[in-house]
């Protein structure tokens, strides 16, 4: 099922997502996919999940080559491992640890930038928004998986 779900996840973000571009920025909700599949298949299956979404991330698109594929598998592992040991598995714990996943994505995206053409603070507001709207699209890609593990 997860294996569904990541394929239709990485249908949704490159057809459609990629092409929608309010203030010329991208939302990217895959790394609350990976959060979401973190938080509920713990820390093993989480990383597995997120190795595999990060290959097909970065096969992509072209910008990227390894980026996805190492953050992935390292934002579901700490989200597994703080959901095993800290915090429970509901939707406002969900939505913290998938905005601090999101903001860790652009973050790493935006260093790719900074480290080609030097810093601008483009770069952050870039990061700012790319946040603000694939929050709405966390929330949504939350329920899937809470549903399949009950």
């Amino acid at each position: 099922m997860y294996g569904i779900y990541m394929f239709v996840c990485l249908i949704f973000q490159e057809m459609f997502f990629s092409k929608l571009r309010p203030l010329g920025v991208c939302p990217m909700f895959l790394p609350a996919v990976v959060a979401a599949v973190g938080m509920f298949e713990g820390v093993t299956w989480g990383a597995i999940f997120g190795l595999v979404m990060g290959i097909f991330a970065d096969m992509a698109y072209v910008e990227t080559t390894v980026m996805f594929t190492l953050a992935y598998p390292v934002i579901a592992f700490a989200v597994g491992f703080v959901a095993q040991f800290f915090i429970n598995r509901r939707f406002l714990a969900y939505m913290v640890c998938a905005v601090g996943a999101l903001l860790a994505a652009a973050l790493v995206q935006m260093l790719r930038v900074v480290a080609v053409s030097g810093f601008s603070f483009y770069a952050i507001e870039t990061v700012i928004l790319q946040v603000v709207w694939s929050v709405p699209l966390a929330a949504i890609v939350y329920f899937p998986p809470a549903k399949w593990i009950e």
